[in-house]
């Protein structure tokens, strides 16, 4: 069997009145993430890591920042469309492990919800997908709460 494995990092700047959307869900908070797209900070490094995993460059190759078309865009039709790219090139997630670095708002609580989206989105198992979330401890611009930050690692499998 042949197996690859990927990496993503992403990080958008939080501004007040914008909305947050995070995992592929809204969460209500006073700030929100700001993007060219929704700013889905979580699906945008899942989608680095599986396009990486499969030597397909990036998600800004395949969905520019300055492309009128993707301006305001929902994350996870950017999400179905990276699944069927590395679909097509016969390959499937074997499992994600990912990481949210956020200071406000507490986010463990909105994981479950978050598995189940983006589960049914990649058509994967909720066991397949790890969903983690971190402060920096007041430290840098996440704990600043001037942004959020997230990594994903990703192994896929050649079918």
């Amino acid at each position: 069997m042949k197996i690859r494995t990927g990496f993503g990092y992403d990080v958008h700047q939080l501004k007040e009145g914008s909305e947050f959307w995070l995992g592929g869900i809204k969460i209500a908070h006073i700030k929100g993430a700001v993007g060219h797209s929704d700013a889905d900070v979580l699906i945008h490094v899942i989608c680095d890591a599986l396009l990486g995993a499969a030597n397909m460059r990036d998600i800004g190759f395949h969905f520019s920042d300055t492309d009128p078309k993707f301006k305001g865009i929902d994350s996870k039709i950017l999400l179905k469309e990276v699944i069927q790219l590395i679909r097509n090139k016969g390959w499937e997630v074997g499992n994600i492990d990912s990481t949210i670095c956020l200071q406000q708002p507490k986010v463990n609580p909105y994981i479950p919800e978050m598995k189940k989206c983006l589960g049914a989105v990649m058509e994967i198992d909720e066991e397949d997908l790890s969903i983690k979330a971190t402060t920096t401890e007041k430290l840098g611009f996440v704990g600043k709460e001037e942004g959020v930050a997230a990594f994903a690692t990703v192994l896929i499998t050649k079918v």
